[in-house]
């Protein structure tokens, strides 16, 4: 399985332009013989959501994500974006596109709500996990946060996963003596690769958006911990 890492930016706000985007990439991994292409968390969306909320939320069946989807083609894709769901509420979710269509949606678990971390405030925390087939095996997907939940990789692999697909906005910490994310994010991934025997697929947006600096370094892990393929930081 040949995997593109869409290490992108995305303009707050903008889904449209960030569509166009990803549909510029998904057309170049096509080209380069992909056969799934990641994108970063909410990368339709961009970040920092404070005064857009609902203003950026879609359907997960809408116009936007199925025709990324037809655009893709037989490639399988993973996208980030702000959901609109039932009732008025709102997630942050990652879509698997195989084939043309919608095969998976996952809505992110764990909202963290510090700092300037504040998506509890704007989104509806997901209810439940599980693992899906696609034609490459079974995979599961974790939306940044998620995987600091070191139960969730367990259980995702209990529930058949060979692959653990990480999309994460993930921002330089402003004191990294204390806290380096990026040797974190990198001791995670290796971790999880290793003691449950699986391939990582993280992959983490680039840019600036307000007060936070997203780093990129998307990686892949194998299953005996060794980084095989990564962006720059």
């Amino acid at each position: 399985m040949r995997i593109a890492l869409a290490q992108i930016d995305s303009v707050l706000g903008d889904t449209e332009e960030n569509l166009r985007k990803a549909k510029e990439v998904v057309a170049e991994a096509r080209d380069r013989g992909a056969d799934l292409t990641v994108f970063p968390e909410l990368s339709l969306s961009g970040y920092a959501l404070a005064e857009l909320g609902d203003d950026v939320a879609i359907a997960a069946h809408s116009k936007p994500i199925s025709s990324l989807a037809e655009a893709a083609g037989e490639m399988a894709v993973v996208v980030g974006f702000c959901e609109e769901g039932q009732r008025f509420q709102t997630y942050n979710s990652a879509a698997y596109l195989e084939g043309g269509v919608l095969r998976h949606l996952h809505r992110k678990l764990y909202l963290p709500n510090y700092r300037i971390y504040e998506e509890r405030k704007h989104y509806n925390p997901g209810q439940s996990m599980r693992a899906f087939d696609t034609r490459f095996g079974r995979m599961a997907m974790l939306i940044c946060n998620d995987a600091w939940q070191t139960f969730l990789p367990f259980i995702a692999v209990q529930d058949g996963a060979q692959v653990l697909i990480i999309p994460a906005d993930s921002g330089s910490y402003p004191y990294p003596e204390l806290l380096d994310t990026k040797s974190y994010w990198r001791g995670i991934t290796r971790f999880y690769a290793r003691m449950l025997e699986s391939y990582v697929i993280f992959v983490n947006r680039v840019g600036q958006q307000e007060n936070l600096v997203f780093w990129g370094y998307s990686h892949v892990v194998d299953p005996w911990g060794m980084i095989v393929a990564e962006g720059p930081v």
